[in-house]
């Protein structure tokens, strides 16, 4: 017997209307959750700033835990999804590491609330053990597309890989929050020293000759 249950059917349906209406509501709460930040944001002052009231909220929601961590794995998966077609697309090493630097001075400079509510959640991850869980799974899933941009680097180069997979993440990882930090600070060079290290990274990380110009 092929197919679904008829009986089957209607609880689905439920399931995936409810499953639809949760990320359309995370969608209109993350702009806020981004401007304010996690601490400064209740999910009242989040139906203040949407279309939904405070009881929608909180029937999608259990609390702003649960909001917040659906917000963000949302968001991280959708960029995932956006380096993973720069990965498929790239023929030439070099082709690749434009395309990484360029999307990663890109998603700073449209979408920096965005990152700094992530690192804000990471942060309170320190804290607040709920949010454990949640972050660890979001950090493997980023430092998994690392390693994918990295080794297909190194693959098109044709040269071996001299550092870990966790080591790759952390490096990269360090040089996007300081380049945030310094855009949301307002010094000019943010994004292009973020471009330059993003290129001299992917050289440490694997055997290929240095070219990049140095950063300040």
């Amino acid at each position: 017997m092929t197919g679904v249950d008829a009986n089957d059917r209607p609880a689905r349906q439920r399931a995936d209307k409810f499953a639809e209406r949760r990320h359309e509501l995370a969608e209109a709460a993350l702009q806020t959750l981004a401007q304010l930040g996690y601490a400064r944001t209740s999910l009242r002052e989040i139906a203040q700033n949407s279309a939904f009231s405070h009881g929608v909220l909180h029937y999608y929601f259990a609390d702003k835990v649960d909001l917040l961590t659906y917000c963000i794995h949302q968001y991280k998966a959708q960029c995932v999804l956006r380096y993973d077609r720069i990965v498929t697309k790239a023929t030439t090493a070099d082709e690749l590491a434009e395309g990484f630097a360029d999307g990663l001075v890109a998603t700073l400079r449209e979408e920096g609330n965005l990152h700094r509510l992530w690192y804000d959640l990471r942060s309170q991850a320190m804290f607040d053990e709920p949010f454990r869980a949640d972050v660890l799974e979001i950090d493997e899933s980023l430092e998994r597309m690392i390693w994918r941009i990295v080794t297909r680097y190194a693959e098109l180069a044709d040269v071996p890989m001299t550092a870990t997979s966790s080591v790759a993440y952390a490096t990269f990882d360090g040089a996007f929050q300081l380049a945030l930090l310094r855009h949301l600070a307002g010094q000019p060079n943010a994004l292009d020293d973020l471009r330059a290290h993003a290129l001299l990274v992917l050289t440490h990380v694997t055997c290929t000759p240095i070219v990049a110009e140095p950063v300040s």
